[in-house]
Protein backbone atom coordinates (compact mmCIF):
# COMPACT_ATOMS: atom_id res chain seq x y z
CA UNK A 1 0.00 0.00 0.00
CA UNK A 2 2.87 2.39 0.65
CA UNK A 3 3.95 2.17 -2.98
CA UNK A 4 0.68 3.71 -4.13
CA UNK A 5 1.02 6.70 -1.85
CA UNK A 6 2.64 9.70 -3.39
CA UNK A 7 4.37 12.20 -1.14
CA UNK A 8 4.39 15.79 -2.24
CA UNK A 9 6.07 18.87 -0.88
CA UNK A 10 3.20 21.08 -2.11
CA UNK A 11 1.34 22.93 0.61
CA UNK A 12 -2.06 21.52 -0.14
CA UNK A 13 -4.94 22.18 2.29
CA UNK A 14 -4.49 19.25 4.72
CA UNK A 15 -0.70 19.62 4.71
CA UNK A 16 -1.09 23.35 5.29
CA UNK A 17 -3.47 22.83 8.23
CA UNK A 18 -1.25 20.33 10.02
CA UNK A 19 1.71 21.41 12.10
CA UNK A 20 4.98 20.71 10.27
CA UNK A 21 6.12 18.44 13.11
CA UNK A 22 2.86 16.46 13.29
CA UNK A 23 3.27 12.72 12.76
CA UNK A 24 0.16 12.96 10.59
CA UNK A 25 2.09 14.86 7.89
CA UNK A 26 3.70 11.58 6.80
CA UNK A 27 0.25 10.02 6.28
CA UNK A 28 -1.03 12.70 3.88
CA UNK A 29 -1.21 11.66 0.24
CA UNK A 30 -1.87 13.56 -2.97
CA UNK A 31 -5.39 13.77 -4.32
CA UNK A 32 -7.80 11.20 -2.90
CA UNK A 33 -5.06 8.58 -2.62
CA UNK A 34 -5.74 8.00 1.09
CA UNK A 35 -9.42 7.27 0.48
CA UNK A 36 -10.23 3.58 0.35
CA UNK A 37 -11.04 2.52 -3.22
CA UNK A 38 -14.48 1.35 -2.10
CA UNK A 39 -15.16 4.78 -0.58
CA UNK A 40 -13.98 6.82 -3.59
CA UNK A 41 -17.31 6.12 -5.31
CA UNK A 42 -18.97 8.15 -2.55
CA UNK A 43 -17.33 11.22 -4.04
CA UNK A 44 -19.12 12.43 -7.17
CA UNK A 45 -17.01 12.04 -10.31
CA UNK A 46 -16.95 15.79 -10.94
CA UNK A 47 -15.51 16.63 -7.49
CA UNK A 48 -12.82 13.94 -7.12
CA UNK A 49 -10.21 16.01 -8.94
CA UNK A 50 -10.81 19.05 -6.73
CA UNK A 51 -9.06 17.46 -3.76
CA UNK A 52 -5.36 18.25 -3.50
CA UNK A 53 -4.59 15.87 -0.65
CA UNK A 54 -6.13 13.45 1.79
CA UNK A 55 -5.45 11.42 4.91
CA UNK A 56 -7.06 8.25 6.21
CA UNK A 57 -7.52 9.74 9.68
CA UNK A 58 -9.00 6.54 11.09
CA UNK A 59 -5.89 4.53 10.18
CA UNK A 60 -3.48 7.33 11.13
CA UNK A 61 -4.94 7.67 14.65
CA UNK A 62 -5.75 4.01 15.33
CA UNK A 63 -2.50 3.21 17.15
CA UNK A 64 -2.70 6.25 19.45
CA UNK A 65 -6.47 6.02 20.01
CA UNK A 66 -7.33 2.31 19.62
CA UNK A 67 -10.54 2.13 21.65
CA UNK A 68 -11.89 5.54 20.71
CA UNK A 69 -14.22 6.75 18.00
CA UNK A 70 -12.29 8.01 14.98
CA UNK A 71 -13.43 9.97 11.91
CA UNK A 72 -12.49 8.38 8.58
CA UNK A 73 -11.00 11.01 6.24
CA UNK A 74 -9.75 14.54 5.90
CA UNK A 75 -9.71 15.87 2.34
CA UNK A 76 -8.01 19.06 1.20
CA UNK A 77 -10.36 20.95 -1.12
CA UNK A 78 -8.14 22.95 -3.48
CA UNK A 79 -10.66 25.51 -4.84
CA UNK A 80 -11.57 26.74 -1.35
CA UNK A 81 -8.19 25.88 0.24
CA UNK A 82 -10.14 24.28 3.10
CA UNK A 83 -10.16 20.94 4.88
CA UNK A 84 -13.27 18.78 4.64
CA UNK A 85 -13.90 15.77 6.91
CA UNK A 86 -15.77 12.87 5.31
CA UNK A 87 -17.29 9.96 7.25
CA UNK A 88 -18.72 7.04 5.26
CA UNK A 89 -20.99 5.39 7.82
CA UNK A 90 -24.22 3.42 7.92
CA UNK A 91 -27.19 5.75 7.80
CA UNK A 92 -29.44 4.39 10.49
CA UNK A 93 -31.30 6.27 13.19
CA UNK A 94 -29.29 4.57 15.94
CA UNK A 95 -26.01 5.73 14.32
CA UNK A 96 -26.60 9.49 14.64
CA UNK A 97 -25.12 9.54 18.15
CA UNK A 98 -22.14 7.46 16.99
CA UNK A 99 -21.34 9.90 14.18
CA UNK A 100 -21.70 12.85 16.56
CA UNK A 101 -19.30 11.13 18.97
CA UNK A 102 -16.85 10.47 16.14
CA UNK A 103 -16.74 14.21 15.32
CA UNK A 104 -16.23 15.16 18.97
CA UNK A 105 -13.41 12.62 19.31
CA UNK A 106 -11.80 13.73 16.04
CA UNK A 107 -11.76 17.37 17.14
CA UNK A 108 -9.98 16.37 20.36
CA UNK A 109 -7.60 14.02 18.56
CA UNK A 110 -6.72 16.64 15.94
CA UNK A 111 -6.22 19.50 18.40
CA UNK A 112 -2.54 18.71 18.96
CA UNK A 113 -1.89 18.26 15.23
CA UNK A 114 -3.52 21.35 13.72
CA UNK A 115 -1.76 24.69 13.43
CA UNK A 116 -3.11 27.61 15.45
CA UNK A 117 -6.24 28.87 13.67
CA UNK A 118 -6.52 25.85 11.36
CA UNK A 119 -9.79 23.94 11.42
CA UNK A 120 -11.95 21.52 9.54
CA UNK A 121 -14.32 23.59 7.42
CA UNK A 122 -17.04 20.95 6.91
CA UNK A 123 -17.93 17.64 8.54
CA UNK A 124 -19.78 15.48 6.02
CA UNK A 125 -21.52 12.18 6.74
CA UNK A 126 -22.07 10.09 3.63
CA UNK A 127 -24.21 6.94 3.71
CA UNK A 128 -22.11 3.81 3.29
CA UNK A 129 -25.16 1.89 2.07
CA UNK A 130 -28.90 2.39 2.03
CA UNK A 131 -30.33 5.25 4.05
CA UNK A 132 -32.43 3.82 6.86
CA UNK A 133 -33.42 6.96 8.71
CA UNK A 134 -35.80 9.69 7.77
CA UNK A 135 -34.12 13.02 7.21
CA UNK A 136 -36.54 14.49 9.72
CA UNK A 137 -36.38 17.88 11.33
CA UNK A 138 -35.28 16.26 14.62
CA UNK A 139 -32.44 14.30 12.98
CA UNK A 140 -31.34 17.33 10.95
CA UNK A 141 -31.42 19.53 14.05
CA UNK A 142 -29.25 17.12 16.05
CA UNK A 143 -26.70 16.93 13.24
CA UNK A 144 -26.78 20.71 12.65
CA UNK A 145 -26.27 21.38 16.36
CA UNK A 146 -23.19 19.18 16.19
CA UNK A 147 -21.76 20.67 13.00
CA UNK A 148 -22.40 17.64 10.78
CA UNK A 149 -24.06 17.64 7.38
CA UNK A 150 -25.66 14.40 6.20
CA UNK A 151 -25.16 14.36 2.42
CA UNK A 152 -26.88 11.11 1.45
CA UNK A 153 -25.05 8.61 -0.75
CA UNK A 154 -22.60 10.98 -2.51
CA UNK A 155 -20.55 14.04 -1.75
CA UNK A 156 -21.54 16.56 -4.42
CA UNK A 157 -20.11 19.96 -5.33
CA UNK A 158 -22.94 21.68 -3.41
CA UNK A 159 -21.69 20.03 -0.18
CA UNK A 160 -18.18 21.46 -0.48
CA UNK A 161 -16.96 24.85 0.72
CA UNK A 162 -17.11 27.65 -1.80
CA UNK A 163 -13.94 29.38 -2.91
CA UNK A 164 -13.66 32.82 -1.35
CA UNK A 165 -14.60 35.65 -3.68
CA UNK A 166 -11.64 37.65 -4.89
CA UNK A 167 -9.19 34.75 -4.81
Amino acid sequence: MMASRRKSTKKTPVRQALKDASVLQKQVTDGIGAVNKSHQAMLADDVRGSFGDSIDLDAALQERHPGENRWDYLLGHNPSERVVAVEPHSAKQDQITTVINKRKAAKEQLARHLKQGARVSKWLWVASGKVYFANTEKARLRLDQNGIEFVGKKVLAKHLPQADAGK
